[in-house]
């Protein structure tokens, strides 16, 4: 009972010499400074609330939690339209490929050059350039939805400069589509070759 171990003979040592904790206002200088430190982050902390930086914005109902969601889902969804619009898309490809098949069934052997040109190629190009409008509307039309959504939503409520930037991307890309795809279809654009 009387013996003991080096262990327990420097854990009391060392528990003897631990520095005094500093009461707030202490000459040492370490509570000033550390209610320096927590006045700051108060001061930071009222002019986030102030400005909204850093805070999280208020949804319906007074929820906390993220908003536009759907905004930014629908910017997307506009530039993603506008592009298939440029490039072409699958449903157009196929369209366009049974048009050209029920062309062939159609056009006699015996038809005019210029005849079998129109219903083999011409109407394939037509509904070609008809699907492409219809995604190049679907992406204006969404694209702006998007940009108009904040007049209808709750005043004082920004969207993301991201949000915005996908919907004019989806707006443009559906009005450079919308016309190609009116001068592919006219003919004004790559126009049928004459016979």
């Amino acid at each position: 009972m009387g013996t003991r171990t080096a262990d327990e003979t420097e854990a009391t040592t060392s528990g003897a010499e631990a520095p005094e904790v500093a009461e707030p206002g202490q000459a040492n200088g370490t509570g000033t400074e550390a209610d320096e430190a927590a006045g700051a982050k108060d001061d930071q902390e009222t002019a986030a609330a102030v400005t909204g930086e850093g805070a999280e914005p208020d949804r319906p109902g007074g929820e906390k939690g993220p908003f536009g969601v759907g905004q930014g889902a629908g910017a997307l969804v506009s530039a993603a339209l506008g592009l298939v619009s440029l490039s072409g898309s699958w449903i157009g490809t196929v369209a366009g490929a049974r048009e050209q098949l029920v062309g062939q069934l159609r056009t006699s052997t015996s038809a005019s050059v210029a005849t079998q040109i129109k219903e083999v190629y011409g109407d394939a190009w037509h509904t070609t350039a008809l699907w492409g409008g219809l995604f190049a509307l679907a992406a204006l039309v969404v694209g702006v939805v998007v940009l108009a959504r904040p007049a209808f939503g709750a005043p004082g409520r920004a969207q993301a400069p991201w949000v915005k930037s996908a919907a004019w991307a989806g707006v443009v890309l559906g009005v450079v589509g919308l016309l190609l795809a009116v001068l592919k279809y006219t003919d004004a654009l790559l126009g049928l070759p004459s016979a």
